[in-house]
């Protein structure tokens, strides 16, 4: 027997030892408590989303899974920590749409979402409605959009940074209108509503379930949901396709990664649980109170997705010139 021969057979016998032991950790998974990275404080729709999964999704697996917030940076403090993290499947990162749009963004991130992670499931999304001060004699989307025509580089609508989706949305309304408008940063939706209903700023893209209340009190007027179709929160607000403006399914979403090469067995031993947990009866209540619904992408649909939105914002905001 030749030396090549010798040690082409040492490998298949390691490899044959190994194959046991492999196929055991993977049917062992979870073996102990599962950790799940959150980049929003406590409270934030992301922590709300991220402790729903926790509470049902480790009901299913056996073990607990425990929510670490790790805020910064738009959830990319805890991106960069997961995706140095072990690749066994008990570090998770909560995903959300910022982590897209940070890449387009940051292109010197210290991460990379597509190569440095592991899609397991998008877990919910939320609708997001356009709002306008009240006060302006605007009643619909076509309504605003004449106004803003009639003063090009005068409108002025709150975001939460440039990046963020208020502000893509924004961008995109007015690459699909031809509008001029002014972007208001701020540090946090909640100053924007505030700065909104004060007539300080004429519009914003926000979360539904967070403005309802304002909504109802007539202290901002929805003009339109950006989905394909209308929200059980605000059932007589008309979809943006209604409002004229086809293509404009733009919601807040939450998705589950891994690590990059995190074992496949592990990950869809993850993702079953999640579609399960995200559709109890229990986490099906509690998604709809914060203006989410729960999702049924697996590991690569939801690859296809993160795909597709990197895709769809790297061409809005290179049409608008965004350099950030």
């Amino acid at each position: 027997m030749t030396v090549i021969d010798r040690r082409t057979m040492s490998l298949i016998s390691l490899a044959a030892m190994a194959a046991p032991a492999m196929a055991f950790a993977a049917d062992s998974f979870p073996s102990r408590p599962i950790h799940l990275v959150v980049g929003f404080t406590p409270g934030s729709s992301s922590d709300i989303t991220g402790r729903i999964f926790a509470k049902e999704a480790g009901a299913i697996l056996g073990r607990d899974v425990v929510v670490d917030n790790k805020p910064g940076a738009a959830g990319s403090i805890a991106g960069a920590y997961v995706a140095h993290a072990a690749k066994n499947g008990y570090t998770l990162f909560l995903c959300p749409l910022s982590t897209v749009t940070n890449k387009v963004a940051h292109p010197d991130e210290p991460f990379d979402t597509i190569k440095d992670f592991a899609p397991i499931a998008l877990l919910a999304t939320g609708a997001i409605v356009m709002v306008v001060d009240p006060k302006l004699d605007v009643h619909s989307v076509s309504d605003f959009t004449k106004l803003a025509k009639s003063k090009p580089g005068q409108i002025l609508f709150g975001t939460v940074g440039p990046g963020s989706l208020p502000d893509l949305c924004g961008e995109l309304y007015a690459q699909r209108t031809g509008v001029k408008l002014v972007q208001v940063p701020y540090p946090g939706s909640p100053q924007v509503i505030i700065d909104l209903m004060a007539g300080r700023v004429a519009m914003n893209f926000a979360i539904a379930s967070s403005v309802l209340g304002q909504i109802a009190s007539g202290k901002v007027r929805a003009l339109a949901i950006a989905a394909d179709k209308r929200s059980d929160l605000l059932p007589d607000v008309p979809t943006m396709a209604e409002a004229g403006i086809a293509d404009f399914n733009t919601p807040l979403w939450f998705g589950l990664m891994a690590p990059a090469g995190t074992p496949r067995p592990v990950i869809d031993t993850i993702a079953t649980a999640a579609q399960k947990g995200m559709h109890t009866p229990e986490a099906v209540e509690l998604l709809h109170k914060q203006g989410f619904v729960p999702e049924n992408l697996g590991p690569d649909q939801f690859g296809a997705f993160i795909q597709s939105e990197i895709a769809r914002w790297s061409k809005v905001m290179r049409d608008a010139g965004m350099k950030i």
